[in-house]
């Protein structure tokens, strides 16, 4: 069975960086571009977020002896293969596991539009997959 408090925490502090991130869309494209803090603080919120995802579904693979990733994208297609998640749901955070090798490894050429469109558009992935886990503990 899943450690409950330890998926707890971790979702605590999931539910705290994506909040950080709503607090961009306030911002304007321009000024999220033109503010280095902003979309640095944002960056970091983003990386923080997916390292959350991956730790999560990690932690919830091994309690339940589901077959052991080879990468952080194949976790999502753990859980899906064991309707923890759909399709969509595991296709949409793979991408963002491969994008936080991108924050993580490849920051030189890292497109900070494309930062703010997942921002502004794709949180609510991570906001279905902290809702499922929950639901699932």
């Amino acid at each position: 069975m899943v450690k409950r408090d330890v998926v707890l925490s971790r979702l605590s502090k999931l539910k705290e960086y994506v909040g950080f991130l709503k607090k961009i869309k306030v911002h304007s494209k321009e000024e999220y571009l033109n503010d280095a803090f902003i979309y640095g603080a944002s960056e970091r919120f983003l990386h923080l977020s997916i390292e959350c995802v991956i730790d999560i579904s990690n932690h919830v693979i091994a309690d339940m002896r589901f077959r052991r990733p080879e990468s952080n994208r194949e976790a999502f297609e753990i859980l899906y293969e064991n309707n923890i998640i759909d399709k969509d749901l595991s296709i949409n955070l793979s991408n963002m596991a491969g994008f936080r090798n991108i924050l993580v490894h490849d920051y030189i050429r890292l497109d900070r539009e494309l930062v703010y469109d997942i921002i502004i558009n794709n949180l609510k992935d991570i906001e279905i997959f902290m809702k499922i886990v929950t639901e699932y503990l």
